[in-house]
Formats: structure tokens, C-alpha cells, sequence
């Protein structure tokens, strides 16, 4: 017998928050482990908490759920995040996708519909609200793929000339999860050295008010 799909709820409205929980524990191959508030505390608590899937908000205090899930999928690859909010705007509904959000739901959808969206992205598929499929094709407006928030730290990082395994080090994160950053970033920028990564860096300003001289 498989074990009940394990759910993390992040949203800093407590009613919103308890009224979803109230809804999936109807179900019984779902445990609710916890509700949060923030997207620091899904961040401080993953690991512990080791959830299948993390139900996230967009706009939260101190940090965003997009933010809040790279941060998240750096540390559990594997946990599935779904987005729940109440934007249903095409831009948002991208960059949730650019971030690695495997799901994207409106909050005044039908309860089945949370239901569905979770087992969707445990079968490892990805779920979207009606009429968002033409935003998982992200572009910028130079035809190249957008850097992520994540990733615009990272080259941050590389471009004042540390190595990957002081990157690391300064982010709380493996050295491992800073080479697929970089590896990921020289193909969306299409660039293939760490030259032409800090040239992209000046050019773009990148490095304004770092201080940096290079």
C-alpha cells in the first residue's frame, strides 16, 4: 500500500490556508503536514518536513513563491510544487513554470480541482488552470529564454570571479546544484565562458552598485 501523498500548504492568509487543509483532508490519500506562512519558513522547514508536494502562493511577506521555489527545489529536486493564487495572468503563469512550478491553479477553483492538480504532478505531469498552456513556452522579448531570479544571482556570483565552489558556499547551496545554474544559464544566454559571462554581466548591468571593478 503506497502511502498518502504528503502536502505542505504555503500562504500567509490563515482562513485561505486552513479552508484548503479542511478540503484535502476529506481525502484519504492525502496528509496535510503542515500550513506556513511565508516562503522563508517552506524554505527553513523542506527538509524536515520532506513533503511530495508544496501547494505555494505567489505573493507572500518578505519573499515570493517564486523566489521560494527555487530555493525549495535546490534543496528537495523531487518535491513537486504547485502554485496556488488568485493572478491568472500569462506572465505570472510562465515565470511560476521558468521557476520550476510544476503546477498552476486559481484559488476559486472547484475543490476537485486542487485534488486533480496534485495527483496530475505526482504522476509527474504538469498541471495549468484553463487557458494557460500557450504560457509554458517562455521568451524574452530578445527571443532568449529569461534568466530566473535564482539564476541572475548566480551569475552575479560568477561574474565578480568566484568559482563554483565559492558560489556555493556564499548561497547555502552544493556545488553540484551551482554547475547546473551555470550550465543552464551559458545556454539561455547563449554563451559558452566564463568571459562571456561577465562581459553579458557589464553589458547588461549586472554588476551596477556591486562595486566591482573588472
Amino acid at each position: 500500500m503506497t502511502h498518502p501523498t504528503r502536502i505542505v500548504i504555503v500562504d500567509d492568509h490563515p482562513m485561505v490556508a486552513e479552508g484548503i487543509e479542511s478540503i484535502l483532508e476529506t481525502y484519504d490519500d492525502i496528509e496535510v503536514l503542515a500550513t506556513l506562512c511565508t516562503g522563508q519558513a517552506a524554505i527553513d522547514r523542506v527538509e524536515e518536513l520532506a513533503p511530495d508536494v508544496i501547494l505555494l502562493d505567489l505573493n507572500m511577506p518578505g519573499m515570493s513563491g517564486l523566489s521560494a521555489t527555487e530555493i525549495i527545489l535546490e534543496r528537495r529536486p523531487n518535491t513537486k510544487i504547485v502554485i496556488l493564487t488568485m493572478h491568472d495572468n500569462r506572465e505570472y503563469i510562465s515565470s511560476a513554470m521558468d521557476h520550476g512550478a510544476r503546477g498552476y491553479i486559481l484559488k476559486d477553483v472547484p475543490t476537485e480541482r486542487i485534488k486533480e492538480a496534485i495527483d496530475t504532478v505526482m504522476r509527474g505531469e504538469t498541471f495549468l488552470c484553463t487557458g494557460a498552456t500557450a504560457a509554458i513556452s517562455p521568451s524574452a522579448n530578445d527571443g532568449r529564454e529569461p534568466l530566473t531570479s535564482r539564476e541572475q544571482t548566480i551569475l552575479l556570483e560568477l561574474a565578480q570571479g568566484r568559482s563554483n565552489k565559492e558560489v556555493a558556499a556564499n548561497l547555502d547551496i552544493s556545488v553540484r546544484t551551482v554547475e547546473t545554474h551555470r550550465k543552464n544559464i551559458k545556454r539561455k544566454l547563449g554563451i559558452s565562458s566564463t568571459a562571456g559571462l561577465t562581459r553579458y554581466a557589464l553589458e547588461h548591468g549586472v554588476l551596477q552598485g556591486t562595486g566591482v571593478n573588472l
